[in-house]
């Protein structure tokens, strides 16, 4: 790989961290990336299965989580997929704000998922903002583990890439 190549990657990569705490993939990404290094015989199949092996753990770390906090806070397992899909559809609806929009409107769709599928269940306004302020710590909680091994997979792909290059 070329060093233009390889930086070009580590941008890349960087850019995708950023957007990990959004809800977009940004930890698939760079392991995407690495992939890619590791096709053009730039990036070891160690580095490529550690950082495989992180962004999977995150996502089960980030699932653990939100579950965690859900049932801690009284949800039900509807209300934690309620809260999932409210993330998903707020991340969408928050694009056209740059950036932040997402962040906070993932948040938010979480926090509603949640407490409108327990409200549904149990018809008690405060059970379903218990829920929902139990997932909403949750999202905040698996974000900056996803982040943090978003920061791991950068460093490890990082110096794959620039060891190549």
């Amino acid at each position: 790989m070329t060093g233009a190549l390889a930086i070009l990657g580590i941008l890349v990569m960087v850019i995708s961290l950023f957007l990990t705490p959004i809800g977009i993939p940004g930890n698939w990404i760079m392991v995407g990336v690495l992939a890619a290094g590791a096709l053009l015989g730039e990036v070891g199949a160690g580095v490529l299965i550690a950082t495989l092996l992180i962004a999977l753990a995150a996502e089960g770390v980030e699932f653990l989580i939100v579950q965690r906090l859900n049932l801690r806070y009284g949800g039900s397992k509807r209300a934690f997929w309620g809260a999932i899909a409210g993330g998903i559809v707020g991340v969408i609806i928050g694009v056209p704000i740059p950036i932040i929009g997402s962040i906070i409107a993932g948040f938010a769709g979480s926090f509603v998922g949640a407490a409108l599928v327990t409200w549904m269940e149990t018809k008690a306004a405060d059970a379903a903002m218990r829920v929902g302020w139990g997932v909403l710590i949750g999202r905040a909680l698996s974000a900056a583990a996803k982040t943090g091994a978003g920061v791991v997979i950068l460093v490890l792909g990082a110096a794959a890439l620039l060891v190549s290059g």
